[in-house]
């Protein structure tokens, strides 16, 4: 398995510290879920159906043509490289682990790049992969870019594969109203921006035999009934939308003033987690984890990433764990 965020139970016992005494900061989720509505007994009891209106509520939500309901677009990364021949494929790098791991797993050539090597590189492949806002440094590629990436792979029978779970925040820079096009993918994730990762849904844009051929790949029912239920609620609630992303931007704002004040100024980040590199990155998780705060450590480049404190009692405790910090490492 790889490395990921949220491994709470992990630094439990590891550090001797007990659940309720944590700051988990490690992982790129809203820490404010929204209310889970009532859930009827039958979507419990029954098997669940495609046409109950999820798909139709996920398109007005993220203005796409068609998508495909999946269990977590983890589903989507690990079932995808297996709907095409082995071919050389390109990814955006750093890059949330699983998309080069899953490519590489099912036999295909993989080539890491920046985003300065694309322009050179693009027409020698049969994929390209990135995730936009960047995971883990929130880098953002232009909407217009990615769609001129888009049509010189699409000429050729080629995909651009795009993973926009952090893109809820800032909706308008999404291909995802594209994804009707031929060769563009777009993967799109309910649990960071609505708080409730729990769940285990996402969502694949594309041209719909593509997303035929990942529905028959994945199988049936892989969304269960309640989350079928909930999902509709969250998606339908417009002014919680806009007020999400408004407490989102601010909260990441302040971080990144905190962290800047204490001498870690962030070198990447977005509306949901702030990202430092730095040489003594490990030094500096475990100087938190020690005081309970956990935090994303990342080894290349030596970096860390957090994610949002849920309020003013949990931003204060940061900042005087990063003051501590400071004063030790001056």
């Amino acid at each position: 398995m790889l490395e990921h965020g949220g491994r709470l139970l992990r630094a439990i016992r590891q550090y001797g510290i007990a659940r309720e005494d944590w700051l988990d900061l490690s992982s790129g989720i809203a820490p404010w879920p929204y209310p889970i509505p009532v859930i009827p007994k039958d979507a419990w009891a029954r098997l669940p159906e495609t046409d109950d209106g999820l798909e139709a509520a996920a398109c007005r939500y993220y203005g796409a043509h068609q998508v495909l309901a999946v269990a977590g677009s983890q589903a989507a990364i690990q079932a995808l490289p297996h709907l095409r021949p082995r071919g050389r494929v390109g990814v955006l790098s750093p890059c949330y682990a699983e998309h080069p791991h899953a490519w590489q797993r099912a036999g295909h050539t993989l080539i890491e790049l920046q985003q300065d090597q694309v322009e050179a590189t693009l027409d020698s492949l049969d994929v390209l992969v990135l995730v936009n806002p960047n995971n883990p440094t929130g880098q953002r590629v232009p909407r217009e870019r990615l769609l001129h990436w888009h049509a010189r792979l699409a000429a050729r029978g080629s995909w651009l594969l795009v993973d926009e779970a952090f893109m809820d925040n800032t909706p308008a820079h999404s291909v995802v109203d594209c994804a009707e096009r031929p060769g563009l993918i777009v993967l799109r994730s309910f649990g960071k921006f609505f708080g409730l990762a729990g769940v285990r849904l996402g969502c694949v844009a594309a041209e719909l035999p593509l997303l035929q051929r990942l529905a028959d790949s994945l199988g049936p029912w892989t969304v269960s009934g309640p989350t079928r239920v909930l999902a509709q609620a969250c998606f339908a609630d417009e002014a919680a939308h806009q007020a999400q992303i408004e407490r989102c931007a601010q909260a990441s704002q302040r971080l990144a003033t905190l962290l800047k004040h204490c001498g870690l100024a962030p070198s990447g980040g977005c509306d949901l987690f702030q990202y430092v590199r730095s040489e003594r990155a490990s030094h500096f998780y475990d100087f938190l984890a020690r005081r309970g705060i956990l935090v994303r450590l990342f080894e290349q480049p030596a970096a860390v990433r957090l994610g949002l404190p849920a309020g003013e009692a949990d931003e204060q405790r940061l900042a005087q764990a990063l003051a501590a910090y400071q004063k030790e490492t001056a």
